[in-house]
């Protein structure tokens, strides 16, 4: 039998075998829900990109881009910058806005992209976001689940009154509440804190309820199906 054939053959089927497994990996299933009890999710933002960007890294300042989503829920910034980038994005899969306890679906094709970050601002919050930042994306087919934290921007107080921030009609908020903070105590994307609130419709520090707005870490869950 002629070994350099044989070889070549092997070669060939394993360098199609590679291929297939290359493309199909560039394909995710991606399934977001909300873990909060009280907490809304506006307009979700999914990206893939290289390792040159990113959407936003803890202990840095917050780009106006976004200071837009965490304080109004605006992903077209970011969704701008990540594909002048180069990047690929799924906008909004929920259409709107991913209720508690609810979970959306999508699917996006990475390309050769490595890494996947994800944001929405939470509400009832000043400038509170939901976030994954540069997940590596793995090479091996398979399920992955990833519990994602909620973020401070950084870039407004967490005085927790209705005027500082969205009003949907789908949430009631309290009033004279005389501010649960005054001034930002960290300037830097971190880890936030979560609401505090009251149980004081009409007063009190916050015109958050403190029976339903208030939540801790981790904040929703995303599970990825590698192809």
């Amino acid at each position: 039998m002629n070994k350099q054939k044989v070889f070549g053959l092997t070669f060939s089927a394993l360098a199609l075998s590679m291929s297939v497994s290359t493309l199909n990996a560039a394909e995710l299933d991606i399934s977001i829900t909300n873990a909060t009890k009280g907490i809304y999710f506006t307009p979700i933002l999914v990206a893939a990109h290289d390792s040159s960007l990113f959407m936003f890294r803890t202990g840095e300042t917050a780009s106006a881009e976004l200071e837009a989503m965490a304080e109004g829920g605006d992903i077209s910034g970011l969704s701008s910058v990540i594909t002048n980038a180069g990047g690929v994005v799924s906008e909004n899969p929920a259409s709107g806005i991913l209720n508690p306890g609810v979970t959306t679906s999508l699917t996006i094709d990475t390309g050769d992209l490595k890494y996947l970050s994800l944001s929405a601002m939470l509400l009832p919050t000043n400038d509170g976001f939901v976030g994954l930042d540069s997940w590596k994306i793995p090479e091996q087919a398979g399920t992955y689940k990833v519990s994602l934290n909620g973020y401070d921007a950084g870039t407004e107080a967490n005085d927790e009154l209705a005027g500082s921030m969205p009003n949907p009609p789908f949430i009631t908020f309290g009033s004279g509440g005389t501010g649960v903070e005054t001034a930002v105590s960290n300037n830097k994307v971190h880890i936030h804190p979560g609401n505090i609130g009251d149980d004081n419709a009409t007063g009190g520090i916050s015109d958050l309820d403190n029976s339903s707005h208030r939540w801790l870490n981790p904040v929703a869950t995303i599970t990825i199906e590698v192809k």
